[in-house]
């Protein structure tokens, strides 16, 4: 997971496409469908939880919550991500019209499968939701070997073993023997170092590059280096411990220590000195959360009122919520052809992500559980339905 994410030859242009301008452009439909499905998602969660409403699918009500969540938004958001930044990787041109129809039409039918899960089988319900990520692997692989693009490949294998989980966690649903939750987990595991690895790179970049046009006597971030691939080395670890052994001993005491790698990393970005920049700040305030979900989660081995789960949602309600605000609307304007200047819409987008993520972490340490919950949903529901209302029209046009 240490391989470099860079470009390998000029932006390439796009081929004329006489449809939806939706299609026209890998983020568009992946971005919206992403932003719509985690408020729908999240408000029934929330419904679930007051008991004002029962769901019938084929998974467990939390395995279902977890799934949808991971495999269903974030999956989506990183389809969108990889299409549009592939082509800049390799410079070939971007997949669009029909081809992306099919894709996303791929995406959708899980959804659609995994809704109905209590009517069809399990294997066909399986079949047609790992379908996607399949396709994208192979979508992604194509490109990087025709580009010759090798250095990116550990982003294909990101994508496969996300494919694994979602099957995994199908085979749990389904009452197969495998291990409590091990889908999820490994989801999270490989989205987490997606962020640690992707995020390492254009957060200090970003900063970089706008500390350069606006404080060009500040120091500028330390580039990748050797630190950072330890980094990445042990949050590697620490995940694939907490993926497999969870409870272990050992999994505590390696998530804490990449935790502590990670407050270093972040000291190296000069992140404090951007805060006049909206677009800037947000992706420090996302990233933020993983070393705050890693040490919670180590901390929970010892500390008796931090649960696991309170590291877990920083992880992902904090750090996959902030990050993919943060990466959609910068990714939204710069490819649009739109200025890179957050207006005041989408700062408050990223204020209420951050409130969002820190009410579901504090939920469980404080007296009133329920009511933090819906506090949450609430604020994630309203940051991701901001983000429709304000960058829908966007994506939706020419």
């Amino acid at each position: 997971m240490t391989t470099r994410i860079a470009n390998a030859g000029a932006i390439p242009r796009y081929a004329g496409w006489s449809g939806p301008a939706v299609f026209s452009q890998g983020f568009r439909p992946f971005f919206l469908a992403a932003g719509v499905f985690a408020v729908a998602y999240v408000a029934l969660w929330v419904a679930v939880l007051s008991g004002g409403i029962a769901i019938r699918t084929g998974f467990p009500v939390t395995l279902w919550h977890a799934h949808e969540m991971l495999f269903g938004v974030i999956a989506a958001v990183v389809g969108g991500f990889l299409l549009t930044a592939i082509p800049n990787w390799t410079g070939r041109m971007p997949l669009q019209g029909w081809g992306l129809i099919g894709l996303f039409t791929l995406w959708f039918g899980g959804r659609i499968a995994v809704a109905y899960g209590a009517v069809l089988d399990a294997l066909p319900t399986a079949a047609i939701d790992v379908a996607f990520l399949i396709a994208l692997m192979a979508v992604a692989l194509r490109e990087i070997a025709v580009g010759r693009n090798w250095r990116n490949l550990p982003v294909v294998v990101a994508i496969g073993l996300l494919a694994a989980a979602n099957g995994l966690t199908h085979a749990e649903a389904a009452g197969l023997p495998v291990l409590h939750h091990l889908g999820p987990r490994m989801g999270v595991a490989v989205i987490v170092l997606l962020i640690s690895l992707i995020g390492g790179r254009i957060v200090p970049s970003f900063t970089g590059n706008w500390l350069a046009r606006n404080k060009p006597d500040v120091p500028r971030p330390v580039p990748f280096g050797l630190f950072d691939r330890v980094v990445l080395l042990a949050t590697l670890a620490a995940l694939a411990g907490w993926t497999a052994a969870p409870d272990h001993l050992a999994t505590a005491y390696a998530l804490m220590a990449a935790g502590a790698l990670h407050v270093v990393r972040m000291g190296r970005w000069r992140g404090l000195r951007c805060l006049g920049d909206s677009l800037v700040w947000s992706l420090h305030a996302g990233y933020l959360w993983v070393p705050v979900g890693l040490t919670l989660m180590g901390l929970a081995a010892f500390v008796d009122v931090v649960p696991q789960s309170a590291g877990l949602h920083a992880l992902t309600a904090g750090a996959m919520g902030g990050m993919v605000l943060a990466v959609m609307t910068r990714a939204t304007l710069g490819h649009t052809g739109r200025g890179l200047a957050a207006d005041a819409a989408t700062t408050v987008i990223y204020v209420l992500a951050f409130l969002a993520a820190a009410s579901r972490v504090a939920a469980p340490l404080v007296g009133e559980y329920h009511l933090m919950l819906s506090v949450s949903g609430g604020l994630w529901c309203a940051a991701f339905a901001l983000f429709v209302l304000r960058y829908g029209a966007i994506l939706c046009r020419k």
